[in-house]
């Protein structure tokens, strides 16, 4: 039976659901106005992917610990807003004919640096929000919530601009944050202003503390390690797959978008299954199994042959990879709420954010200029090398327990309005990804 989660909770899923598929419709909106639109060349299509989500993880340092220390309701509130006013000048100033590169590039950094202090306050916001013993259900359905808008935004959000404009997309996305700010809104109780235990802790000391906790504690370390390189590599061989399929094995865009869209239905069956095998197996498990079964697979897309057999490879070799990253994000989320103190929760997941957008960021480029010197095929083999030693990177034991027997009680919205005390919590809103 579908377990209730609550009506605060309700809001908040249609909140997230809401920019999630916005966000999906307008999924290489940027990019692709920067060519149609702009004229731009190969190298400044390069810059606004690389250097927009790089500027603004930078910029998001500083953010940590104001949300750390502000209502998250609040905080949520105002980032969706943000992302709102500044994703609508693209198509006011394409309208006006004012559209330039640097507006977009400044655009990419602002959305950058607010969806990271969005998913650092959501995560907190969550674990007030959710009984402990629910949050890896809900963790669970966001990530489903993701795996679904994934399948089915961009190809219509491709069909959208092909029928009524190149900016479309950027409308809709906009107006996906408006109304998430609004369902945010509906969440109704009362938020203690969290308060520093710290006051003569410097500033700059603050901004370190989410890195602090992560690398000193020892699960924490090894999966952050593990997340970086899994991640990065992952997401480096994106562009590398697209040059080789579109470019020299001939590939018609519908079937590139084919390939990425039907093996999303794995987030849904990885997703839904989450709860179901920690149950049975345990966290560690399935973070040392999955976590491995994750890093197997991304090798299978250098033997990618043009035609339908090479069509069926690169589904399958997705199918696998996301089934076994639906399956693993909600548990690792859970893990890493679980070993982190409620007043260093925001500024852990904003770290964690930062670190996993820069890696991402350093490893795209490194295979790109790889690509460039052999071709895309031998850095997508070489990615695929380096991914099967990740492995070794995961922890050989948990504790399981995390802060549960260590951290003090703290207070949650209940849905009526009222406060009643829980412990740790273990879960994270999955952050909007691009």
């Amino acid at each position: 039976m579908r377990r209730s989660l609550g009506r605060q909770f309700g809001w908040l899923w249609a909140a997230y659901a809401v920019s999630a598929y916005g966000s999906a419709l307008g999924f290489g909106a940027f990019p692709l106005i920067a060519v149609l639109v702009l004229h731009a060349s190969p190298a400044q299509v390069s810059v606004l992917a690389a250097v927009g989500p790089a500027v603004g993880a930078l910029i998001a340092m500083p953010l940590g610990p104001w949300v750390e220390f502000h209502r998250k309701r609040p905080v949520l509130i105002a980032m969706d807003l943000t992302r709102f006013a500044v994703m609508l000048t693209i198509p006011v100033a394409y309208a006006l004919g004012r559209l330039s590169f640097v507006q977009l590039l400044v655009v990419s950094v602002v959305v950058a640096a607010a969806k990271i202090a969005f998913g650092a306050a959501s995560g907190a916001y969550l674990r007030a929000l959710v009984r402990p013993d629910d949050l890896l259900v809900a963790n669970a359905r966001f990530e489903s919530t993701t795996w679904s808008s994934i399948a089915v935004g961009p190809p219509l959000g491709g069909a959208a601009i092909g029928l009524f404009g190149p900016v479309t997309t950027v409308v809709a996305d906009a107006l996906s944050y408006l109304f998430s700010a609004l369902g945010v809104t509906a969440i109704r109780g009362r938020e203690d202003h969290p308060r520093r235990t710290d006051k003569r802790r410097g500033r700059a000391s603050e901004v370190l503390d989410g890195w602090r906790h992560i690398l000193t504690h020892p699960g924490l370390r090894a999966l952050y390690l593990n997340q970086l390189l899994v991640g990065g590599l992952i997401m480096a061989t994106e562009p590398l797959l697209a040059v080789l399929l579109l470019g020299q094995l001939g590939f018609p865009p519908w079937q590139y978008g084919l390939a990425f869209a039907v093996p999303c239905v794995g987030g849904l069956i990885g997703s839904r299954l989450a709860s179901r095998v920690v149950a049975r197996y345990g966290q560690h498990r399935i973070l040392r199994t999955v976590g491995t079964l994750r890093a197997v697979w991304l090798i299978g897309l250098a033997f990618v042959q043009p035609g339908l057999v090479g069509l069926a490879t690169v589904m399958a070799v997705e199918f696998a990879i996301i089934i076994s990253m639906s399956l693993y994000n909600p548990v690792l989320a859970t893990y890493r709420l679980t070993n982190t103190p409620r007043d260093r929760t925001a500024r852990t997941l904003s770290a964690w954010s930062i670190g996993s957008s820069a890696c991402i960021a350093l490893l795209s480029a490194l295979g790109g200029l790889l690509a460039q010197a052999t071709s895309p095929r031998t850095a997508i083999t070489i990615a695929g090398l380096l991914i099967l030693a990740s492995p070794l990177l995961l922890p050989r034991r948990l504790d399981e327990n995390g802060l549960r027997s260590r951290e003090s009680s703290g207070r949650r919205i209940c849905a009526t309005g009222s406060t009643a005390t829980s412990g740790s919590t273990t879960g994270a809103v999955t952050p909007r990804s691009g």
